[in-house]
């Protein structure tokens, strides 16, 4: 993506602020109450955040699952039956199991509302406080806790970097768009979405999902087709992010966009060709959602036209271009800004 161009035309369109109107049923416990338990990550080349690109629209990205009981064995089990790989066969996406690794994700895991089914660690893991508090929250929560040798949990994580600590759960937990918006109103804040656009790498969502949540937004909405899906890479990018931030599939966005503009909410595309910098944009203090395009294509034809307005990132320096993930974070810490 490249948020930072210079010159092109920007645009917005009219149609009333405010504060974003709930449509439906309450969400998950949490921030704002869909923070929590409403559900809801390799790395790839630099994303050109606004390129002109992409033609026509995109598809755009829910189950729960239930837990799985079954009270942590004494000590954990040393080297117990070899785990199996949930999930029906081929491509990951958001309905598929989770396999989540890393010290840090194992435990925002089990902190969270989300369903755990078990925690797998190494044998050869070095104890650390972080793994004692792994283990003192899945006790808590009745979590079985086994002990496998490190290719076990190499092997389900396809290589990833897991720090000796897996977690096996049901399919990430989704929330609808009604529940977000219900509840950024009942907790009296001005409603802020991220939305994907063709997003393929699951680096990038991670990453995204992570900045997301540290500035407090209130749900990102994932396509379900041509992107990328909450990988095991994805959920390790993503810190712990996963089980806190709400995630909302959608199944095309620029319909998606529509209905949140018919809710008070505006829409901010980044393109690097736009005319006025994020942070000038009076929309930026208003309800939004921010829209990241794809990598190197930038936004779809459909979703530039559907957003209210397109804005940048300024760029001042030789280098044209930033990775999606970068841009992101920089562009919702100005709409943190902006709405202090």
């Amino acid at each position: 993506m490249s948020p930072g161009g210079r010159g092109g035309s920007g645009k917005a369109r009219s149609g009333g602020s405010g504060k974003a109107r709930s449509g439906g049923s309450g969400a998950s416990s949490g921030r704002g109450g869909a923070r929590g338990g409403g559900g809801g990550r390799g790395r790839g080349d630099d994303d050109r955040t606004g390129g002109r690109g992409g033609s026509g629209g995109r598809s755009s990205g829910g189950g729960s699952g239930g837990r799985s009981s079954g009270g942590r064995e004494a000590g954990g089990r040393e080297g117990g039956s070899e785990p199996r790989r949930g999930g029906p066969a081929g491509r990951r996406g958001i309905l598929e199991d989770r396999i989540v690794g890393g010290l840090h994700p194992v435990r925002e895991l089990l902190r969270s509302a989300h369903d755990v089914t078990r925690v797998l660690i190494a044998v050869s893991r070095d104890p650390v406080l972080v793994l004692d508090e792994i283990e003192a929250l899945a006790a808590e929560r009745g979590v079985t806790v086994e002990r496998h040798d490190r290719p076990v949990l190499d092997a389900l994580t396809d290589g990833l970097v897991h720090q000796g600590v897996v977690a096996l759960a049901p399919p990430v937990p989704v929330a609808t768009l009604d529940e977000v918006l219900a509840a950024a109103e009942r907790a009296g804040e001005q409603v802020l979405l991220v939305a994907l656009d063709g997003v393929t790498d699951p680096h990038n969502l991670g990453s995204i999902a992570r900045t997301a949540e540290a500035v407090g937004a209130h749900g990102l909405l994932v396509p379900e087709r041509r992107a990328a899906g909450i990988t095991p890479s994805a959920e390790k990018a993503a810190a712990g992010a996963l089980a806190h931030l709400p995630v909302v599939p959608v199944t095309n966005l620029a319909r998606t966009l529509r209905q949140l503009h018919d809710a008070g909410v505006w829409s901010l595309g980044l393109d690097g060709d736009a005319e006025v910098a994020i942070a000038d944009h009076p929309l930026a203090s208003e309800p939004c959602v921010l829209v990241v395009g794809a990598e190197g294509s930038g936004l779809a034809r459909l979703t530039r036209d559907r957003c209210d307005a397109l804005v940048r990132l300024p760029m001042r320096g030789q280098v044209g271009s930033l990775n999606a993930s970068v841009a992101a974070a920089v562009a919702l810490y100005t709409l943190l800004d902006r709405r202090r």
